[in-house]
């Protein structure tokens, strides 16, 4: 039971590093800076899914920087909002 509890609610500081990634990723998406919105996603996306408990997001920040290029800037700016839509929608459940 506590567990399920646990899983539902994030810890302030996780909150904080969420807003701020959340920022410097919007940040990174309005200027178009490809690299850092890959720096953002790949590090710290991931590091902050894993000590947040949240593998699957995890694992998709990874993928979408790793598994195959992306064809255009296009396609790469449509992965990363991707991934700024599903940590948006974990702020608001986890809140």
């Amino acid at each position: 039971m506590l567990r399920c509890n646990m899983s539902n609610v994030l810890s302030p500081d996780l909150q904080d590093d969420l807003e701020d990634i959340l920022g410097n990723l919007r940040h990174a998406r309005r200027n178009e800076d490809l690299g850092r919105l890959a720096l953002l996603t790949y590090w710290e996306v991931r590091r902050w899914a894993r000590v947040a408990r949240q593998e699957a997001l995890a694992a998709h920040a990874a993928r979408s920087i790793t598994e195959r290029p992306a064809a255009s800037r296009d396609e790469f700016l449509a992965v990363v909002d991707g991934v700024i839509a599903e940590l948006e929608t974990l702020r608001q459940r986890l809140h």
